[in-house]
């Protein structure tokens, strides 16, 4: 703030004055017959000594811009006036001389306010004719628009802008001192960019792309002209409509005239600008997530929104926070990755158009930040039409015989995030991971053997009926193909997706265990009954089906999940910003990402290594025997781990396929009726969901470096090893005691083997030497008269048959 030099003299003789005057003028048009009377003029003084000296001053409400990652590519802007506060060394010169030509002659003469017309306002107003003068300057305009902006209750609003004494009065008092505190040219900086110019265009920034889509420095003479001839009334003299374009444009020329009366241009100059044809653009600036860049983007900057909603940051009630954000002129850079988003947009819609029932969804986060990349999904961003409705009638029978719209082609719903009545989908058999991490939470390693038949008969109770064993209440899943069957470590069970291996396990880690495990991995039971059912109360210990997916989620917590364990088990919350600055360029902390330690290093890493056989990839450790989506690596081209899903039925598929550096997961659903009679594909179809998955992962991929994932250490994959007792040539019952007393899990084999023992007698086990305590070992039976035949070995388990799709 620069103070300029003032005669004290000068000063006090304004401030009396302007007191005697403003009692005259303002008893002038409020009471004519007493306008000469000293009791005007003393009344005048009296009121203007009393005035407050000190304006407080608010910053006017500006324009906040979101950008994507990269800093740079526009992505929306918010605002409740559009105003982009500039330098004046930012503005044409052309247009600081042209707003004092239409506003304030003596700008540069008067302290504040102008006696002198004030003097001529007294007497045109007396004199009866039909046009009355305020005399008010920049300065005084300035101060009224100042007050009004920093009023904090809506009846001090009317007082600033009422036509009265008092603020007549007031206004003065704050002019005087402001031009004593600040320079001319901070006070036409401040005015210039506190300004309305119409169409939602608020300060010069703002008018000059609205009207001529360009900077204010860039502005031409008779552009300039045309704006400042607009402040006056930006109603009346709007160019853009047919009424007002000639007023406008009469308003302009009568600006190029004073500017050659304050000496600002030359006739010449002024008679070129006058001949100039008025063209202006009408653009107003976009507002909001339903007018984003690119239209597809509407989705992501929804959950931007909502993110901004719930941080006490930014106020302590919403109103506070929506305020902060479409009047704080901040420059919030996001984290849409431009690429994959494209990409994901890309795949998402890809044979499948924005009126299809099913919701093809796709959420991508970055492992070790949380920043979230991309959200798309095969819908419209926007509010539809009550009026011509283009939304058809709900998928739900019961819905659509209410004539309730349904959400497609267009909606505003948070589909992939959750929130305002949106729970989730089932997601399957993504949902094994967990009891993973919890069996490797345990001590068990990923080698552990479990004989997993095509029935299991668990002691989960449940409802009778058909997922429960016939003529009794337990639980009883199968596998969805029969060729499942078998003996599985943690890497065939996860690759074929085998149920009863996980049904099994999550019986022996116990179920609560399995959903404390996805709690800390980010799911949160959106759904009430979910929530209830995972509590303690609520019987999470006989959660049984929870293995399988059969609880609610959305893809963007799926990917955070997976995107846990590919960050080596740091969870980090799922964000939408890197970096959000203040008008003034200072940054705030709450774009850092806030990540913790929720997994071991080890169990991640194990998780990871069985989680890259489902989808056609392995390590230099992993046994893997199959996939359920085993071409996603060949397509994305990098070192890959992820899971595939599906719901009984079809009703909902699911994929997620992850990097070290992106984590994507999709989820196709139909939103409006989670009973649909729709069947939801994985790859059998372009329609289903792993083309989209895997496509917005190759996307995003391309020109990213091809890192591997960290195999996990001997320890965790082989755990606590035994050696075999020798049973060779024992009876089967003898062999069997033996084999569980040293703490293995006994399976006979329905197999007879050739060998050189007593027919019906033990040939031999599998595996041999030695094996993890607890785990399976096979007793081959020996059909006698001949060599051994070396049997299947357990820990390379069987890939006969072709993987069935899981069932959750």
């Amino acid at each position: 703030m620069r103070k300029r030099d003032h005669n004290v003299f000068t000063n006090a003789a304004s401030l009396l004055v302007c007191g005697l005057l403003a009692g005259v003028v303002v008893a002038a048009a409020a009471f004519p017959a007493v306008a000469m009377s000293g009791l005007a003029a003393k009344a005048g003084a009296e009121t203007f000594g009393a005035l407050p000296k000190e304006l407080t001053v608010a910053r006017a409400p500006q324009i906040s811009y979101l950008l994507a990652s990269d800093g740079k590519t526009p992505l929306a802007t918010m605002y409740d006036e559009n105003r982009r506060d500039v330098k004046l060394a930012d503005i044409a010169p052309v247009m600081q001389k042209a707003i004092i030509a239409a506003e304030d002659h003596d700008f540069y003469k008067h302290n504040g306010v102008d006696l002198n017309g004030i003097a001529r306002a007294f007497v045109n107003n007396q004199s009866g004719t039909n046009s009355q003068q305020g005399a008010s300057t920049l300065t005084m305009q300035y101060v009224r628009l100042a007050i009004a902006y920093s009023a904090t209750h809506p009846a001090d609003v009317v007082a600033a802008t009422e036509d009265t004494s008092a603020r007549k009065l007031r206004e003065m008092r704050f002019a005087l001192q402001m031009d004593k505190e600040y320079s001319k040219d901070e006070i036409l900086e401040r005015y210039l960019n506190i300004a309305s110019f119409g169409n939602g265009a608020y300060g010069i920034y703002a008018a000059s792309q609205v009207y001529f889509g360009k900077p204010p420095s860039k502005l031409k003479l008779e552009e300039a002209a045309m704006l400042a001839g607009m402040v006056k009334a930006p109603t009346t003299n709007d160019p853009t409509t047919r009424s007002g374009r000639p007023l406008a444009l009469d308003r302009r020329n009568y600006v190029i005239d004073n500017m050659v009366k304050t000496g600002a241009i030359n006739q010449q100059e002024a008679d070129t600008a006058k001949a100039a044809p008025m063209v202006v653009k009408d653009k107003r600036t976009p507002n909001g997530c339903v007018s984003t860049n690119q239209k597809n983007w509407g989705f992501f900057c929804d959950y931007f929104y909502r993110w901004w909603m719930r941080q006490e940051t930014f106020g302590s009630t919403t109103y506070d926070r929506e305020r902060r954000l479409k009047s704080g002129g901040y420059t919030i850079t996001t984290t849409l990755d431009v690429q994959a988003q494209n990409g994901a947009d890309d795949a998402v819609r890809k044979s499948l158009g924005v009126n299809s029932k099913a919701a093809r969804m796709v959420a991508v986060v970055e492992p070790g930040t949380g920043r979230v990349r991309a959200l798309s999904v095969n819908r419209n961003f926007k509010i539809d039409d009550p009026k011509k409705p283009q939304n058809s009638y709900s998928s739900d029978p019961k819905k659509a015989k209410k004539k309730i719209r349904g959400n497609y082609p267009n909606t505003v719903n948070p589909l992939l995030t959750g929130g305002q009545g949106i729970t989730g989908y089932q997601a399957g058999s993504t949902f094994k991971i967990f009891t993973l991490v919890a069996a490797l939470e345990k001590g068990i390693p990923l080698s552990y053997t479990i004989n997993s038949p095509d029935q299991f008969r668990s002691n989960y109770i449940i409802q009778p009926g058909p997922a429960a064993c016939t003529g009794t209440n337990l639980y009883c899943p199968r596998n969805a193909s029969k060729s499942m069957a078998g003996v599985h470590n943690m890497w065939s069970g996860f690759g074929r997706s085998v149920n009863t291996f996980f049904v099994s396990l999550e019986q022996q880690v116990g179920a609560e265990n399995v959903i404390k495990a996805a709690q800390k991995l980010g799911i949160t039971f959106r759904d009430a009954g979910d929530a209830r059912r995972a509590t303690k109360e609520g019987g999470a210990n006989q959660w049984g089906a929870f293995t399988l997916g059969v609880s609610q989620t959305t893809p963007l917590e799926l990917a955070n999940a997976y995107a846990t364990l590919a960050a080596d088990g740091k969870y980090c919350e799922p964000i939408p910003v890197q970096e959000i600055k203040g008008p003034d360029g200072d940054k705030l902390d709450i774009a850092k990402p806030k990540c913790e330690q929720r997994v071991s290093t080890e169990v991640a890493r194990a998780a990871v290594d069985a989680a890259r056989c489902p989808v056609g990839d392995r390590s230099s450790t992993s046994k893997c025997a199959g996939g359920t989506a085993r071409n996603v690596h060949d397509i994305v081209n990098a070192p890959v781990a992820g899971k595939s899903g599906t719901t009984d039925g079809d009703k909902t598929s699911a994929l997620v396929a992850m990097t070290k550096q992106y984590a994507v997961a999709g989820i196709m659903a139909d939103p409006d009726w989670p009973q649909t009679n729709q069947k939801m594909g994985h790859d059998e179809t372009p329609k289903g969901i792993n083309p989209a998955v895997y496509n917005t992962l190759k996307a995003a991929m391309v020109g990213k470096e091809r890192i591997n994932f960290t195999p996990p250490g001997n320890k965790i994959i082989n755990g606590d090893q035994r050696s075999i007792p020798n049973v060779k040539c024992e009876s089967v019952e003898t062999a069997r005691s033996r084999l569980k007393g040293a703490s293995f899990e006994v399976v006979v084999s329905d197999t007879k083997v050739a060998s050189d023992c007593a027919p019906n007698s033990v040939a031999g086990t599998s595996p041999s030497g030695r094996t993890i305590k607890g785990g399976v070992v096979t007793i081959e039976v020996s059909s006698g008269g001949g060599t051994p035949t070396a049997g299947p070995d357990a820990s390379t388990p069987p890939t006969s048959g072709r993987p069935g799709r899981p069932r959750g």
